[in-house]
């Protein structure tokens, strides 16, 4: 057995796992009276515009706009695909959110919109409300990604500087509304999900601003103007849960980080290794998760507790990295696994996978790493600092030099996180 090859073959599940070309046509809804318009958002939104094309009935009328990441888009002839910027937007992507807008407000009763809705989809679907300028909400969600903010903390923030997000888009809309999600969030809530364009939102002005101020956000005027007058209650709030506004959508979630692990998990289990799935929502700082996995591992390796070996620790969900200088490189992923390296400290027989379903960790090209057993011997030969490239954030450059990453490009889905432990 080869535990870097079944590692990687366990990731290439749970990616296949959430395949929209897979999972989306069982849950197509039936043609309506009128026409279909299909939109979407987010780094799936290509593949799953793809899967409605090519299982649609021929003589039904079909159309639509949906936007992806850059390189992240594919050959379509009934629904066009545009390109944006993600993880900031850009004008790209706003001058397609207003035309999708545009779109929507079309539709009559007799006509159905289906939204393609994925991870990604905040930036990607950027239609700022009026007195918010591109460049400072480019500014704004600059910060919150270097703040160490969690998904759902952005995204409550993004909801409400949005003329769309945050349940509105649906209320642009007179057709009834079936949105199929993929969920790149912990708990799986539409409302997270690219900001939930077509789900109510419980969120407020109040908690925007209470975020900005907890994670030291200085955003800029207009952003803090905005959000204060929503707060006073001179700008309507996003849609409710309960609100009639949208009693004409439904959200449906089609892929999870569950499925994703159940599919990892079932590769170990074909090979005669115990998996073990601890949970599909972890989230905190990479680095200080890290260090809670790396003691469950040497528990296992010196104990055999709680579990014997040998076997796979696999887990989901988002973590999250505050930056605290400059010359990082890398992500979430990247970064488990070297604060990981450096608190097993090289123990025997325990190797380790954590990539990004969607292909991308971070900063760069790749979708994570995989940590052996010598990793940081084969480092220190290399005249590599494991902690000081880990207290500068830059796990890449621990990781490529020794070849050690994972690189998939564009998975054209996202479920989240994918982490898997082998203790042998």
């Amino acid at each position: 057995m080869d535990p870097r090859a079944l590692l990687r073959s366990s990731f290439d599940a749970a990616v296949a796992a959430a395949d929209p070309l897979k999972i989306v046509p069982a849950h197509l809804p039936a043609p309506p009276k009128g026409r279909t318009l299909v939109i979407g958002a987010g780094k799936a939104a290509a593949s799953m515009a793809l899967a409605v094309e090519s299982h649609w009935p021929a003589n039904a009328p079909l159309d639509g706009l949906v936007i992806t990441r850059y390189q992240h888009g594919l050959l379509t002839n009934r629904i066009k695909v545009i390109e944006a910027g993600h993880p900031v937007p850009d004008e790209a992507g706003e001058t397609a959110a207003r035309e999708i807008a545009k779109r929507v407000r079309s539709l009559g009763a007799d006509d159905l919109l289906l939204a393609l809705v994925s991870g990604g989809g905040s930036s990607l679907l950027s239609l700022p409300v009026e007195g918010i300028a591109m460049a400072d909400l480019k500014a704004t969600t600059k910060a919150l990604l270097r703040s160490g903010a969690p998904i759902e903390a952005m995204n409550t923030v993004r909801k409400h500087l949005s003329a769309i997000q945050g349940g509105r888009l649906a209320t642009l809309c007179k057709a009834p509304v079936v949105a199929l999600v993929i969920s790149d969030v912990t708990g799986d809530d539409p409302t997270h999900i690219a900001s939930g364009p077509t789900a109510p939102d419980p969120t407020t002005y109040r908690d925007a601003l209470d975020i900005l101020a907890a994670y030291g956000v200085t955003a800029p005027a207009s952003v803090a103007s905005h959000l204060e007058r929503g707060a006073r209650g001179e700008i309507p709030e996003t849609p409710k849960p309960g609100d009639r506004t949208l009693a004409h959508a439904k959200n449906i979630v089609i892929a999870t980080a569950q499925q994703s692990l159940a599919a990892g998990a079932a590769v170990f289990r074909a090979e005669g290794i115990a998996a073990a799935v601890l949970g599909d929502s972890v989230t905190g700082e990479a680095s200080e998760v890290a260090k809670v996995y790396a003691a469950l591992a040497r528990q296992v390796r010196l104990h055999g507790e709680p579990f014997r070996t040998p076997v796979a620790l696999i887990s989901g969900g988002e973590c999250t990295v505050t930056v605290r200088g400059e010359g990082g490189r890398g992500g979430r992923c990247s970064e488990f696994l070297l604060a990981l390296g450096v608190a097993l400290d090289s123990q025997r027989d325990t190797w380790a996978l954590a990539a990004d379903t969607d292909g991308i960790d971070g900063s760069e090209d790749n979708a994570g790493a995989i940590l052996t057993p010598d990793a940081l011997a084969r480092a220190h030969v290399l005249g590599l600092d494991a902690k000081k490239l880990l207290a500068k954030n830059d796990a890449y450059g621990f990781f490529s030099p020794l070849g050690d990453l994972v690189t998939t490009g564009p998975t054209r889905t996202n479920v989240n996180d994918y982490r898997a432990i082998l203790v042998l």
